[in-house]
């Protein structure tokens, strides 16, 4: 059971690894549209479209980071005064019905969404770029696919916190697999 939370660990982290690298290319198409648009007076057309879809697909990708790291806002006035098996059940109760049937539901939905939006060629409509609108939806679909997964982990986690009473700290981000070093012998 370890090596399969283990295994969703990395490929969380790798999500985040990838939404936070979203950043990068979303900082330089933000200062090359201020620079040619206040210095060159010639804006681009694509800026804004870009700027939307990689931000979107960075907080997408980070949803299920944020919940392995332990990040997403949680009412901690009663939380933090449970014994670690009652935060469990908490935990489980909130993943079985709510969190992993509502992150399904939208994981298949946006799916079906962007798989129609790639057939029929659709495009964003908001600027003269007008670019295929399906990429920025299929990262829609994976960010709650991983959320779902992350979900799960943290549900089987929860499960063994009952059982044992212990609780475990989050993974370490040494374990995603971009920053993953093979182990030498």
């Amino acid at each position: 059971m370890q090596a399969i939370l283990n295994l969703i660990d990395r490929i969380i982290g790798s999500t985040g690894v990838v939404g936070a690298w979203l950043v990068a290319p979303l900082v330089l198409a933000s200062c090359y549209e201020v620079i040619a648009r206040y210095v060159f007076n010639t804006p681009t057309i694509w800026a804004f479209e870009l700027g939307y879809m990689l931000t979107g697909a960075n907080f997408l990708l980070g949803m299920a980071y944020a919940l392995r790291e332990r990040s997403h806002i949680r009412i901690e006035i009663f939380y933090q005064h449970f014994t670690p098996r009652v935060r469990a059940i908490v935990d489980i109760l909130t993943y079985v019905v709510i969190v992993i049937p509502i992150c399904a539901w939208l994981t298949y939905g946006l799916y079906e969404y962007a798989i129609n939006a790639f057939l029929s060629r659709e495009t964003t409509g908001m600027s003269a770029w007008n670019p295929p609108i399906w990429p920025f939806r299929v990262s829609f679909a994976l960010g709650f696919l991983a959320l779902a997964l992350q979900a799960l982990a943290e549900l089987i986690r929860a499960i063994q916190i009952l059982r044992n009473g212990v609780e475990h700290d989050s993974p370490d981000v040494a374990d995603d697999i971009f920053t993953h070093q093979a182990e030498t012998p």
